[in-house]
């Protein structure tokens, strides 16, 4: 089997939340590995290079096995929000799951490329510890292999990548919204349930989340200790069950970080690399997005 629709991005915009949500109604299948990166919809050759970089499911029999259990639901779909930045990948998706319908969620990308910075950081991968050298390394990174994920600018150039996905796909068959629209939950997941034809009414059961867990290490010992493998994590494995290991480690994770602001200069400067695109996305969906100029202003 395969999906009828996707979640194509973008990282750091309230995907996992939506992802987690759609998973909760009776009539949804959502793929139980989020990010499958299907490299099928993307001609990329891979491996991927970067630290700690998660391997794409590569081949048609892997990536029909995820969907494996989703006969009689009326909704089935995946999450990859690396989907929205590949060149090719609304081509390759149009070919490959014809009538497929494709939802985005964007964000200030200024906004969005911090915090997909300081995620990496939190994860122990980003061992460039400032932004704007983490930044000018982008280039250097993609000629050597490693993910997209890195790309903390050109990941939010969404004019662009929505550009040719609504080349490929008619607007019908694509819902794009805004992070900002998370704020308002229940109305955002009525309308991504009538868009995908199943039961509007339907509202989750999520927490809010905060992203309290990204930022830079205070002690890089103990963030180590806390995000990678080693005998204390596996001692603990034999007293506490899965959920009070999960608590223990974010609150100890949540207090072992500092969440510097973003530099107002570095903002400004990295806000006007990005001012034609937001300009152009601002135009494609038809919305204000005059707050993601704001440090230009």
């Amino acid at each position: 089997m395969r999906p009828n629709f996707l979640i194509v991005g973008a990282p750091r915009c309230g995907t996992t939340a939506l992802y987690e949500g759609l998973a909760q109604h009776p009539d949804v299948f959502m793929s139980p590995r989020k990010e499958p990166w299907f490299a099928g919809f993307t001609g990329d050759p891979g491996p991927w290079r970067g630290p700690l970089d998660a391997q794409p499911v590569r081949d048609w029999d892997e990536y029909e096995r995820l969907f494996d259990g989703a006969d009689g639901f009326a909704a089935v779909g995946e999450a990859s929000t690396l989907y929205l930045a590949y060149e090719d990948a609304p081509r390759r998706i149009r070919e490959s799951l014809p009538g497929v319908r494709i939802i985005a969620i964007v964000r200030d990308p200024t906004q969005r490329a911090y915090s997909n910075f300081l995620e990496h950081v939190q994860e122990g991968r980003e061992r460039e510890l400032d932004f704007a050298r983490a930044l000018a390394a982008e280039p250097e990174r993609r000629r050597r292999g490693w993910a997209p994920s890195w790309g903390y600018a050109a990941l939010g150039r969404y004019g662009q990548q929505l550009t040719r996905y609504f080349a490929e796909f008619p607007r019908e068959h694509m819902l794009v919204m805004l992070y900002e629209d998370l704020r308002e939950r229940a109305a955002l997941y009525g309308r991504v349930f009538s868009f995908l034809g199943v039961d509007p009414s339907f509202v989750p059961d999520l927490p809010q989340r905060t992203n309290q867990n990204s930022g830079i290490p205070k002690s890089p010992l103990l963030h180590k200790v806390l995000t990678s493998p080693n005998p204390l994590r596996r001692a603990l494995r034999s007293v506490l069950s899965d959920s009070q290991r999960h608590k223990v480690r974010s609150w100890l994770l949540n207090q072992s970080l500092e969440r510097p602001q973003l530099d107002p200069v570095l903002r400004q400067a990295l806000t006007a690399r990005f001012r034609d695109d937001i300009l152009r996305t601002s135009d494609l969906l038809e919305r204000d997005l005059s707050s993601w100029l704001s440090p230009l202003e």
